[in-house]
């Protein structure tokens, strides 16, 4: 899904055709840092988790390593040529202290990127009510964000975190990327495909231990409250639609 959103592209940080070391945080999977390796078979790809979910078969150039990345990191300083993130909200508890710690750890001239889904609706036809199911899963992750001392927000504020760390030359893109595939422009219909199998297979992924643990639901209520967002993602008559942040840093030239 990220690919198609990025038109084909793994990141668009400009990072060249021949960087040497590149960091993938919460790689989950490793699905990225797995392409990335296969992409630049001369660079070191390392994908760093909490969670020993990678598979072993994989590129020679690519390794993984259970860690916390938001403990003390343990890598070389001036090191990495590119830092990669994906779908880290919710993860650290402080977001500038953390950039300040990745901008330590890239090489002088080197890139950071972090892509992000936003967790606010939007729609611009009126399609979408005030009371809508979407609208409610936004300001549950905000006050679950607020308990927990770990803000789901990141995609808005990182912009000016990643500026306030240190980096430089700081973008940041935003892509619109509909609630299934209600839109007539055929890449946006796909999008909208995508993201709904998306959040349709991992909803409980995303909410049920957080929901039940902090927010006091029961299973059966969460589970009910899934039910509501996989039919309003189903409707064709709700156009709406969340933002993709792609945002990239650059670690000054010393």
């Amino acid at each position: 899904m990220f690919i198609k959103i990025l038109k084909d592209n793994l990141f668009v940080a400009p990072i060249g055709e021949d960087p040497q070391r590149i960091l993938d945080i919460g790689t989950g999977s490793g699905i990225w840092a797995i392409d990335v390796a296969d992409q630049y078979p001369s660079a070191e790809v390392i994908g760093v988790d909490i969670s020993p979910v990678q598979p072993s078969f994989v590129p020679p150039n690519c390794r993984f390593e259970l860690d916390d990345a938001t403990q003390p990191w343990t890598f070389q300083e001036n090191h990495f040529d590119f830092i990669h993130i994906r779908m880290m909200n919710g993860c650290v508890p402080d977001w500038t202290a953390f950039y300040r710690q990745a901008l330590k750890h890239i090489r002088p001239g080197g890139w950071f990127e972090q892509v992000e889904l936003s967790i606010h609706t939007h729609c611009d036809d009126g399609s979408l009510p005030d009371d809508s199911v979407f609208h409610k899963w936004a300001h549950l992750f905000i006050e679950i964000g607020q308990k927990i001392g770990r803000t789901f927000e990141v995609a808005e504020s990182a912009p000016e975190w990643l500026k306030a760390a240190g980096f430089v030359n700081v973008t940041n893109q935003t892509i619109k990327v509909p609630l299934g595939p209600w839109a007539k422009e055929k890449h946006l219909k796909e999008l909208g495909l995508w993201s709904r199998v998306y959040l349709e297979n991992n909803l409980e992924g995303f909410a049920l231990k957080v929901t039940t643990m902090f927010a006091g639901w029961s299973v059966e209520e969460a589970q009910v409250f899934f039910a509501k967002m996989r039919k309003s993602l189903r409707d064709p008559s709700i156009h709406s639609y969340i933002y993709l942040k792609v945002v990239t840093g650059q670690k000054a030239n010393e």
